[in-house]
């Protein structure tokens, strides 16, 4: 701060000097100025003097002109006193037009004298007013510096004399928390002391107890310990499976826009620069439409592979390159797309080249397609950079020499640099195409349609570029969080062996959630040794469960029901018989009688029916479901005997009686069959009881011999835990002094800077 006030103060002196110099030199000049104004009053003044001079002379001159005209006609009228005084008058002439002739170049002369002082008068006037403005805004400008230099000095002063109170304010504050430190650490140094001391006696325990207890400890060996669980990193997960859904999300928008270009391309090669409404196309343009007509089988599985691989990224399982098997899939799906890349880009090459080759191509139209044709190589070339990237990154899944755990970064950062270069190619094909498609719009012999297949190709590659643009950012700003989330691993150990042991790692997991979840369900009431032996060897010797009597009893209930429905048929039968038997009766009587009994017979059966159907509104709403079908069958069947002649009558009940014995036979068999099927159904109820009894005493058998294992690496893990927190404490005692230590250099700094 002193400093920048002594150079300020330097730079105000030398502000002033000049100031004062511009001030004298502008008084010079105003006296200059002064003098030349004075000349030009006493120039002036000889001008006037001159002029009038020179007005008296030419009066004069007018005046001898006069006389010489009186003398003239003196002269005729006496001739001979003129030739006596001719020689006086030509004499005096001749002094007279000298006399004039002198006079006249002094005037001359006085007039150029004159037009010569005028016009430097003039010119000198010009340039000392020119010369005075711009002293003048010289001076106001300089003015204006001072000004304002002198408010800044002003400010700064203020605001320095503010800053130094703030200053000593924070100082003191400073030195008030710098007791506080010294305080807390005394503090924390005796905390550290006793934890120190805790943990030593621990320590010894746990050592103890290792030494005796753990015969066998395994994460010495990297083999052993990659079968290790290692700890569950929820947020990491979760995390993960985020960018997963929107990796997702941007490779859907990539295929959306991959399968619009290839078709909007196809389109554009049926109609330019042939259409193939009205004429055939090459057979090069026929082959390449075949081709790009078959995208969809290349493009939409890289959706599925990127949505697999989302699948199964779950906040359960660990998630690493050893473990991420749908990768493997999703590389796959890209080898194959770049297949389909490689097989039409000659092609596609070749149809850019007959393109430029045809009547209707300009110069410009020509250059763009050959613009084109080099970019469609850089595409393909970056689509093979990204597909030898992506199968890297699946090789630890599958060979995991393939790809040592140091080259990870790499392939990381060259993957994003790919997706950039990718991008940059997608922004030259848009840029290229858009002239390209502005040429072509200019062209007489452009269509509607090749306009719109344009404009389709170009949001096409609009969106493309835009997609391509989204992933490379996306992958950009989390590639930390990809190169750093894979040392994630078995405690103590560096990596996963190989994908068998990191698939094994996930087996223990799921066993040991299992296990957990096992533990926080509560326990049931229990039941006394003797009574549960008791209920047990019933339950084992008995051939019927509780649930198989409800099965009876349900089926029982389904048997009851269908005997209502019998019985209501066979009701439905006899009524149709007395029907029939009143018909017979009435045939002997006469026609008219015979009609009339007939509709009282009719209103009689529809009042029956309706009370039948009283009846079996009465019972539950399923045997009506069930009986409505019959209720329709037998109602019809009442009107077919009414209509139908006597032989077809016998032949009816023939074929009824046919089916009606056929029908009491099945069911006998039938009611067989369900008998047997519930008695066989409750003795493998009862069996399977037993297989599961058995199972179940088998797992609590292996659960038991898996606790002494699961034991022995808890203590192992308390053993590492506590030597983690005594490194912890270590760390954070020396985090703390550093504090304090730039604490006091902070002060001491303040305190010189206020001094």
């Amino acid at each position: 701060l002193a400093s920048s006030i002594f150079q300020l103060r330097a730079q105000n002196q030398v502000l002033k000097k000049g100031v004062v110099d511009e001030q004298a030199n502008s008084a010079s000049l105003k006296e200059q100025l002064k003098m030349k104004d004075q000349s030009l009053r006493k120039l002036q003044q000889e001008m006037d003097s001159l002029t009038f001079r020179n007005q008296q002379l030419a009066k004069r001159v007018e005046l001898l002109q006069d006389e010489l005209a009186l003398s003239e006609t003196r002269g005729k009228k006496s001739k001979k006193s003129a030739e006596s005084s001719s020689q006086l008058s030509q004499e005096q002439k001749s002094v007279f037009n000298e006399d004039l002739q002198k006079k006249i170049e002094e005037n001359e002369r006085l007039h150029i004298l004159f037009f010569e002082a005028d016009e430097q008068h003039k010119r000198l006037e010009a340039e000392l007013r020119t010369r005075l403005e711009v002293l003048e805004t010289d001076a106001a400008q300089h003015q204006a510096v001072v000004d304002g230099l002198t408010r800044k000095y002003t400010d700064t002063i203020e605001k320095l004399q503010n800053d130094k109170a703030k200053l000593e304010i924070k100082s003191q504050t400073l030195e008030r928390e710098a007791k506080d430190c010294r305080l807390r650490t005394e503090e924390c140094q005796q905390q550290l002391k006793n934890l120190q001391a805790a943990l030593g006696s621990r320590l010894e325990e746990s050592l103890c107890i290792i030494n005796e207890k753990v015969p066998f400890n395994d994460t010495r060996s990297n083999q052993y310990n990659a079968l290790n669980v290692p700890l569950h990193n929820r947020r990491y997960q979760l995390k993960l499976r985020d960018l997963a859904g929107q990796a997702l999300a941007f490779v859907q928008e990539l295929v959306t826009a991959l399968l619009n270009f290839h078709t909007y391309t196809e389109q554009k090669v049926q109609i330019f620069p042939i259409d193939s409404a009205t004429d055939t196309i090459s057979p090069l343009n026929q082959k390449f439409s075949q081709y790009l007509h078959e995208n969809a089988s290349y493009v939409r599985p890289l959706e599925e592979g990127m949505l697999h691989l989302f699948e199964s990224i779950t906040e359960d399982t660990v998630t690493v390159l050893e473990t991420a098997v749908k990768l493997k899939a999703f590389s796959d799906h890209l080898a194959s797309y770049l297949c389909f890349l490689r097989k039409i880009l000659p092609y596609q090459l070749k149809s850019l080249e007959e393109e430029c080759e045809s009547s209707l191509c300009t110069a410009a139209l020509r250059a763009r397609n050959m613009d084109l044709h080099r970019d469609m190589k850089r595409l393909t070339a970056v689509f093979e950079k990204l597909h030898t990237y992506v199968s890297l990154l699946a090789l630890p899944s599958t060979n995991p020499t393939g790809l040592l755990r140091t080259n990870y970064n790499m392939v990381f950062t060259n993957i994003a640099t790919s997706l950039h270069g990718f991008h940059d190619v997608l922004k030259d094909i848009s840029k290229h195409y858009s002239q390209k498609a502005t040429l072509e719009q200019d062209a007489p012999t452009a269509t509607q349609k090749l306009l719109t297949t344009n404009d389709c190709i170009l949001s096409s590659i609009v969106a493309l570029t835009n997609a391509v643009g989204k992933i490379a950012s996306f992958f950009s700003n989390n590639l930390d969080h990809f190169t750093t989330s894979l040392s994630y691993g078995p405690k103590g150990g560096t990596e996963f062996i190989s994908p068998l042991s990191a698939e094994c790692m996930l087996q223990y997991k799921k066993k040991a959630v299992a296990y957990m979840k096992s533990l926080k369900k509560p326990c049931a009431d229990s039941v006394p040794y003797e009574e549960a032996l008791a209920n047990r060897r019933v339950l084992l010797s008995s051939t019927e469960s509780r649930e198989g009597l409800a099965q009876q009893v349900q089926q029982s209930l389904e048997k009851i029901a269908k005997l209502e429905q019998e019985k209501e048929h066979w009701m439905l039968e006899a009524q149709l018989a007395k029907i029939k038997l009143e018909k017979e009766n009435e045939k002997l009587k006469n026609s008219l009688s015979g009609h009339l009994t007939e509709t009282i017979q009719e209103r009689s059966v529809l009042t029956n029916v309706a009370e039948q159907k009283k009846e079996t509104t009465e019972k539950s709403p399923r045997e009506l479901i069930k009986n409505t079908s019959l209720r329709a069958k037998y109602k019809y069947l009442f009107k077919f005997l009414l209509c139908q002649a006597p032989d077809v009558e016998s032949r009816e009940d023939l074929i009824k009686t046919h089916y009606m014995a056929r029908i009491a036979e099945l069911t006998s068999h039938l009611q067989l069959a369900d008998s047997k099927s519930v008695h066989f159904h409750a003795e493998c109820r009862a069996l399977a009881k037993r297989l599961s009894l058995a199972e179940k005493s088998k797992e609590l058998l292996t659960e038991e011999l898996k606790l002494s294992s699961q034991n022995i690496s808890r203590l192992q893990a308390s053993k590492i835990s506590y030597e983690d927190q005594l490194s912890m404490m270590s760390d954070h005692l020396c985090s703390m002094n550093e504090t304090l230590t730039k604490q006091r250099e902070e002060i001491d700094t303040l305190k010189m800077t206020s001094k």
